[in-house]
């Protein structure tokens, strides 16, 4: 929208909500409260365990930044494994994604931090580094996801034998 236009006719919105009238609005803000809760609560811990992995496996430097690879890969795994629970064994409540998946996984991978470290490389002169650190976190991370998927249903259908 440009120029004070009002929305297309074909934008998509909520056909439940209209947030022009006032109780419809409360009632939304209402209901996202619990959630945005839950998000700010797992990623406050889900950062704390990123800067103790920091903390414990610190990169120097200029070199290659593994600590940040390896938890983003660690934490696509757990995501993977994570969603292919709560989508096909367990009936979570409705709390629990927001807060481990958003949350939690959200505040421990560190993908901006990939994109300073990526930028920190190329600064200092160490281009390919950084290109090889970029696609090797991408494709590692994207692995993980699979790898934690495939095997988490490969578990449940041999327990279920």
């Amino acid at each position: 929208m440009t120029g004070g236009q009002s929305p297309a006719v074909d934008e998509p919105r909520d056909p439940d909500v209209d947030l022009r009238v006032p109780a419809q609005r409360r009632a939304g803000l209402r209901a996202q409260g619990p959630i945005v809760a839950v998000v700010s609560l797992g990623g406050a811990v889900g950062a704390c365990a990123r800067y103790g992995a920091a903390l414990l496996w610190p990169t120097s430097p200029g070199a290659f930044p593994w600590t940040t690879m390896w938890v983003n890969a660690l934490g696509c795994f757990v995501i993977g494994v994570f969603m292919v629970i709560i989508t096909d064994v367990w009936a979570a409540h409705r709390l629990v994604r927001p807060f481990f998946g958003t949350g939690v996984l959200g505040g421990f991978t560190t993908f901006s931090t990939y994109a300073v470290d990526i930028q920190h490389l190329v600064d200092g002169g160490r281009v390919r580094t950084g290109l090889v650190y970029l696609a090797a976190t991408l494709v590692a991370a994207l692995a993980a996801v699979g790898l934690g998927v495939a095997l988490t249903r490969r578990l449940l259908a041999w327990r279920k034998r």
